[in-house]
């Protein structure tokens, strides 16, 4: 089952399954703290492993005109005002190498967006921070070649200080369009990392809604489940008040209103699966 991931100021042991959820870009502090408090609220109801998730920057956009967030400073503070509050760990992307020291100093995971999971001097810069490093599998990239990026970071924290989770998004499957291929899970724990599920981007359909990416959220269950019961660690949601009002991938969030039935059911997939390891 593999280690306790100790994350921030918590130990989420092999026994529970991680989660990674919030919006997917910080609208407002108003609105980012709103879903904070509520996921924290879930954490302690449902005893969660949690962490909080959410964007100062969204540089990949379909639109210039698209929401993009309150930028790295106002973000970080933002960030660190959720942490202040909450005591959730934090995970926020980081798209250019000037971004990583100080988005190190308030986060507890740099995420690597899958566009850039082959930019080198992104990745070793993000390694040689002391944070945990989620790197979402390109949608263009095998499985198995995620073992070059494990190979990077391993160049700059040896492998017995990797912290570094490897994350399935979907491949893309024709034009506009994706596809999640289960096995690519077991294949890049075959590098020793955990690896998580991202059920929200998987559903995107790139482009499809004119100016903005489209989706089909009626399937986030369906790969979140899956993608448990295939060898998951954990599970990664954009989740949002009304998506039909997000700015930022709102085709593809997930209501937070049907948030607490689907924990429970990925809950007990992941300690069914376990128990028959």
């Amino acid at each position: 089952m593999g280690d306790v991931l100790k994350i921030g100021t918590e130990g989420f042991p092999a026994d529970t399954p991680l989660f990674i959820l919030g919006p997917c870009v910080i609208e407002s502090e108003e609105m980012t703290l709103r879903i904070a408090e509520e996921l924290l609220d879930l954490k302690q109801k449902l005893n969660l492993a949690l962490i909080f998730k959410a964007s100062f920057d969204k540089a990949n956009r379909s639109s210039i005109h698209s929401f993009r967030g309150p930028g790295l400073e106002e973000g970080l503070r933002i960030l660190q005002k959720v942490k202040d509050e909450t005591g959730l760990p934090l995970i926020s992307d980081v798209h250019e190498t000037g971004q990583v020291r100080s988005a190190a100093q308030v986060l507890d995971v740099l995420q690597i967006p899958a566009f850039l999971c082959r930019q080198t001097d992104l990745l070793m810069a993000a390694a040689q921070t002391d944070c945990w490093l989620n790197v979402k599998k390109g949608q263009f990239l095998a499985p198995q070649d995620m073992s070059h990026v494990v190979y990077k970071i391993d160049e700059v924290r040896g492998p017995e200080k990797r912290r570094l989770l490897l994350t399935e998004r979907g491949s893309t499957f024709g034009y506009r369009d994706l596809v999640v291929d289960v096995r690519s899970i077991p294949l890049m724990a075959d590098t020793g990392c955990p690896v998580i599920i991202d059920a929200t981007h998987a559903v995107q359909q790139p482009g499809a809604a004119g100016q903005v990416t489209g989706g089909q959220p009626r399937f986030i269950p369906t790969i979140a489940q899956a993608g448990i019961v295939s060898g998951a660690r954990g599970v990664f949601m954009e989740v949002h008040p009304d998506p039909s009002v997000a700015k930022s991938d709102g085709f593809n969030a997930l209501s937070l209103s049907f948030l607490p039935p689907l924990l429970t059911k990925l809950i007990d997939l992941y300690h069914w699966r376990i128990e028959h390891e």
